[in-house]
């Protein structure tokens, strides 16, 4: 089965871009293991506590999540709890440097899904195939 590995942004695409997320990822890479790291579930509550349409999109993304499975990580930074879950590392330092590892209660291919430029070079740099906006609303892959 596919894993596919959500960030923080991916979750709040569907009020900020009008993506229909799980439509769209069903579409891309069928059905599959729908994951979120908990920081990225942290940083949603965080954000949704404030006013305005970035607290409705982590609003609605947070809604999202029940939609997926949350995951543990020794990342506290949602952006390195991402890589660690698509790659299958664990950091190996208190900066969040990661060394090669298993994450056995993950599944593989593994896909991870953002929109966040310097998350996604992260990603492609580790063989991580990354899925991301491509158009108005449409999701579509990048191959490492």
């Amino acid at each position: 089965m596919t894993t596919v590995v959500l960030d923080t942004n991916a979750l709040t695409a569907p009020v900020q871009a009008g993506v229909r997320l799980f439509e769209e990822l069903d579409r891309v890479v069928g059905d599959g293991d729908r994951v979120v790291p908990e920081p990225a579930v942290a940083e949603l509550e965080g954000l949704a506590t404030g006013n305005g349409e970035a607290a409705q999109a982590a609003a609605v993304g947070r809604d999202l999540v029940d939609r997926c499975r949350v995951v543990e990580t020794r990342a506290t930074y949602a952006d390195d709890a991402v890589v660690e879950l698509a790659t299958g590392a664990v950091p190996s330092s208190p900066t969040g440097e990661v060394t090669a590892g298993t994450t056995p209660s993950l599944s593989t291919p593994r896909y991870a899904v953002t929109n966040d430029g310097s998350l996604r070079d992260r990603l492609l740099a580790r063989d991580v195939r990354v899925i991301g906006l491509r158009g108005a609303n449409t999701l579509a892959v990048t191959e490492p």
